[in-house]
């Protein structure tokens, strides 16, 4: 059995936050539930380029519900203040899209303190997901997505330089940040049916796909 886009059903009542939603995965991802009726919430650092992939998504969508807040994965404060403005505007979340991510840049450290590359693919979305959690877990059906990689093979937790302060292979922290995300995810869906919450915590694997991720290697 063959499943596509047109396998789903229109949810016109359904909210979806995806991050890293003006580029590559994330744009397609928010294009694809505009076109069934989803409000979706496009989390970028940069509000220009999200408001510009709003733009390109309603000339092929005009009826598209479309909203754009700014979120910054590398800066805790940003997290906060995404996760404060959402809450003001919406009371439920149906989907979260765990897409924004980096690929073996250069070594920088993060205003928290924390390896860039960690934080972004990692902290990140930790933090955002347990602020929006409440939101989440209150809404039937919900689901949080983290995107996964074949590249959590790679390395393994590094525990006692998880900085990278000792020595930094931009290829084994990626593999060490897609590891985290696939633990995360299946933790919480642990933690998530202990519990008997309606909401599911899934990873899901992409392919592979010629996108800006790739544009430090």
């Amino acid at each position: 059995m063959t499943y596509t886009l047109k396998s789903i059903e229109p949810q016109p009542n359904r909210i979806a936050v995806v991050t890293g939603a003006n580029v590559g995965l994330g744009y397609e991802t928010a294009k694809a539930l505009a076109s069934k009726e989803l409000t979706v919430i496009l989390a970028c650092r940069n509000l220009d380029k999200a408001k510009k992939a709003m733009d390109r998504i309603k000339k092929s969508h005009p009826e598209a519900k479309l909203d754009a807040l700014a979120l910054d994965l590398c800066s805790n404060k940003s997290i906060h203040s995404f996760v404060s403005a959402y809450n003001s505007k919406y009371k439920s979340l149906d989907l979260l899209i765990n897409n924004a991510g980096v690929m073996m840049p250069p070594y920088a450290i993060t205003e928290d303190g924390l390896e860039s590359q960690m934080a972004a693919n990692y902290f990140g979305h930790f933090l955002l997901t347990s602020l929006l959690l409440p939101t989440i877990e209150k809404t039937r059906g919900s689901r949080i997505v983290a995107l996964s990689s074949l590249a959590h093979a790679w390395g393994e937790i590094d525990f006692e330089d998880i900085n990278s302060e000792k020595h930094y292979n931009p290829k084994t922290v990626y593999g060490q940040s897609k590891l985290a995300c696939l633990m995360f995810a299946y933790e919480l869906a642990r933690q998530l049916q202990e519990r008997n919450y309606q909401t599911q915590s899934l990873a899901a694997h992409p392919g592979v796909t010629i996108t800006e991720i790739g544009r430090n290697l």
